[in-house]
């Protein structure tokens, strides 16, 4: 089985990750996986990962964390050139593409020359109608060729149901599945914890769409209380944050890592005892997930993705998006209760090891894999 995917760890977010890890589990689970994605300074060409073959191509690449549309573009002609000879001599049974562009371009080429099988992982960035301000010119561009893309696949698949609703809205007649983003719950575990004063945790790109403008003016309200607040990740919101933090007097309670790896984002979920998701959009997060699994409770906003994770007054609380009044109520009710943040914390393990591994992700890849098999014969 063949992965495309421009994003890849250490590059990229959660669908490099997400792409990492289902890679990982296919292998455990039996199969030869191959994993196409971009080369960046310092990385090698090839490598073998957990038993995954790792081929990386030239393509355009500046920052580590995100690409633009001439990346994009860069990565469809570079992967596209790549893929017909690698495809020829590995011959792979089926291809999944993570995100309908750019990598799904990449699929429709081999599909049509050598008539391999293609699933298309809808991610959110990929889907017309998410995040519009940031991609609303992009989506008006591609969205022709998405459809001849999704329309050509032999399945397509969304991570949440919101996702799925975009997708249909996008094109009704193409019949889109649901599998979950999974978790690691043997890498991010609970440890033993205090639960008072609160320490609050966020992971990820700090931009406008993760919503973290409207939880520091939430927090404002919240200097009676004793709590602090740490952010992983980076990105251009960051100098108006600080400056946000700053006219609220509380830039000491404040605290930015930049982007960490591996242990150190475990040490985080440990260090922590209440994770805040207050995003304005998502597929499905997959640090909502990791910090469930590590045993916090979450308090997230009240989107798609996030619905289907956190269920009010079991495993935290969901707010309404861009709602900075609520937000402030449910972190007073939260940081003040930490005997309800730990039977939260303890929900959140519970739910994430009964529906949510990568074993049931890669099960559910695999069953689709089969039926596709089942209709070449």
């Amino acid at each position: 089985m063949l992965i495309i995917n421009s994003e890849y760890p250490p590059l990229g977010g959660g669908a490099g990750n997400a792409s990492a890890n289902l890679a990982r589990t296919l292998v455990e689970q039996g199969q030869q996986v191959a994993v196409m994605t971009v080369q960046f300074s310092g990385l090698p060409r090839e490598e073998i990962q957990n038993g995954v073959l790792v081929r990386r191509i030239r393509a355009l690449r500046k920052n580590m964390d995100r690409s633009g549309p001439a990346e994009q573009l860069s990565f469809i002609l570079s992967g596209g050139l790549h893929a017909l000879p690698f495809v020829r001599s590995w011959k792979p049974d089926a291809i999944i593409a993570f995100f309908g562009m750019p990598s799904g371009a990449i699929t429709w080429l081999t599909r049509w020359i050598f008539g391999v099988p293609y699933i298309v992982s809808l991610r959110g960035g990929d889907v017309p109608g998410f995040r519009p301000y940031d991609f609303g010119t992009y989506h008006r561009l591609i969205g022709p060729f998405l459809r001849r893309i999704w329309r050509r696949a032999g399945a397509v698949v969304a991570n949440s149901g919101g996702l799925l609703d975009l997708g249909v809205a996008f094109d009704p007649q193409m019949p889109i599945e649901i599998i979950p983003n999974g978790v690691d719950v043997d890498h991010f575990a609970p440890v033993e914890r205090t639960w008072n004063p609160g320490r609050m945790l966020f992971v990820g790109r700090i931009v406008y769409q993760k919503g973290l403008d409207v939880l520091f003016q939430a927090l404002g309200g919240l200097l009676d209380l004793e709590w602090q607040l740490t952010l992983v990740g980076d990105g251009n919101q960051r100098p108006h944050l600080e400056a946000q933090a700053r006219a609220l007097g509380m830039l000491d309670r404040i605290h930015f890592t930049g982007w960490l790896t591996g242990e150190a984002v475990v040490e985080q979920y440990q260090r922590a005892n209440l994770y805040v998701a207050p995003s304005r959009h998502e597929g499905m997060p997959n640090v909502v997930l990791e910090a469930m699994a590590s045993g916090l409770p979450v308090i997230a906003s009240q989107i798609a993705g996030n619905e289907e994770l956190v269920t009010p007054g079991f495993n935290g609380m969901l707010v309404p998006s861009g709602d900075a009044a609520a937000l402030q109520s449910s972190l007073r009710e939260m940081l003040t209760s930490p005997e309800r943040q730990q039977s939260m914390g303890a929900a959140s393990r519970q739910r994430v090891v009964a529906s949510y591994t990568w074993d049931v992700t890669a099960q559910q890849y695999l069953e689709i894999l089969k039926n596709l098999e089942a209709g070449k014969k």
